[in-house]
């Protein structure tokens, strides 16, 4: 399979949006050596917008209803950026229908439903892949590799954040990722499953944690046509909306390796309109990431000469494919934007060459089993083994 043809659900919205970029234009920088894609389908359930969507891939069959696409048997991957509480019915549906599946994160809403669809596309011999595209920066490839080569040693500590103010101010107009039908985990499902991902690409599976997660405004105005990050002018007559979902999460936690790890992260920090760090200690060394700097690696290492020890910052540049490809000299920072296209890109190789990629649904099964426990911990106030929840 030289094409694959792809089908993207909720092409209208921010991710829609992205991934059909990155399907379309990976070739151009990464080029067509394990194949192309095509956009095939776009669905948005709006019957206007899906029309608007056209321009963006003029020959791409236009849906109101996902399930048309799942079973259109010219779709070889269906590509999911429905809100969260979708994701497990709309993956399991095309897994069902023989389809790859690509799937925003979190990949559902329970540890339990994301275990069905790990076993379901292993029994059927079908690629996945979870949306987790921050790790897939080259910079995070150069801090796995000095991990892997031993060059920190034994990891002690990891020390993780993302944080945004898109609530930070009280007023902020209610959208559907406060809504806990719609987005059970809240932030923790949201903006958690990042921090995570990194968790699990670097430093290796969390056997136990305590989780404390918390909601800053009980209630919140609703303004019609409000997105995420946006401003409003209220009225004074708008019905409120009742917050059920957290707003923010810390966490303390144990890997299996015997690793610790302190976590934070919320969508209530204000001042902070997109916030990601972390660092990793080691025994014979660390590394510190900080994404205002985006393709830049702090490594400090004990085996540099007394006397001369100290952070060294380290520009990821066109030595690293995945920069070079987009790149031709250090510190021009590849963005989130670069990062889906490497992702599109290894979706598509994953298919055409049966290969899988990290973060496949095993992965994400993970993920989200990190997700449950910091929901049980906080709920009941305790530790939480993830061995526990299956």
């Amino acid at each position: 399979m030289d094409e694959v043809k792809v089908a993207i659900l909720g092409a209208s919205g921010w991710m829609g949006k992205v991934h059909t970029m990155a399907f379309q234009t990976f070739p151009h920088f990464l080029g067509n050596r394990y194949g192309t894609a095509k956009v095939a389908a776009l669905v948005s359930r709006h019957p206007d917008t899906a029309k608007e969507l056209s321009f963006r891939a003029p020959d791409a069959k236009l849906f109101t209803d996902w399930r048309d696409a799942i079973q259109d048997s010219n779709i070889d991957l269906i590509d999911i950026c429905l809100p969260d509480n979708l994701h497990y019915e709309v993956a399991k549906a095309a897994l069902e229908a023989g389809k790859h599946v690509f799937c925003e994160k979190p990949l559902a809403e329970s540890a339990q439903e994301a275990r069905e669809l790990a076993d379901l596309a292993k029994a059927k011999n079908l690629i996945t892949r979870v949306g987790h595209a921050f790790p897939r920066n080259p910079v995070h490839d150069l801090a796995k590799k000095l991990i892997d080569s031993g060059e920190i040693g034994e990891i002690k500590l990891f020390k993780g954040c993302q944080h945004i103010d898109v609530f930070g101010d009280p007023m902020a107009p209610f959208m559907w990722r406060a809504d806990g039908k719609l987005a059970p985990t809240g932030i923790v499902g949201d903006t958690g499953s990042h921090v995570f991902s990194f968790m699990d690409f670097l430093v290796g599976r969390v056997s136990s944690l305590i989780a404390d997660n918390f909601i800053t405004a009980k209630h919140r105005p609703v303004v019609n046509g409000a997105g995420l990050g946006e401003s409003a002018v209220l009225t004074g007559h708008e019905d409120w909306a009742e917050v059920t979902n957290p707003d923010g999460c810390n966490i303390l936690c144990r890997f299996e390796n015997g690793a610790r790890g302190l976590v934070d992260f919320s969508r209530v920090a204000t001042g902070r309109k997109f916030m990601q760090s972390y660092e990793i200690y080691g025994t014979k060394g660390s590394l510190v990431y900080n994404y205002d700097e985006i393709n830049r690696l702090r490594f400090y290492s004990n085996d540099d000469k007394a006397g001369q020890r100290g952070f060294r910052e380290i520009d990821v540049g066109p030595d690293h494919p995945n920069y070079g490809a987009f790149l031709p000299l250090p510190n021009f920072a590849l963005g989130y934007n670069e990062s889906k296209i490497i992702e599109a890109a290894e979706v598509v190789r994953s298919i055409t060459q049966n290969e899988a990629m990290w973060p496949t649904f095993e992965a994400g099964h993970h993920i989200c089993a990190i997700v449950d426990a910091c929901m049980e911990s906080s709920k009941n106030q305790r530790w939480v083994n993830l061995a526990d929840l299956g």
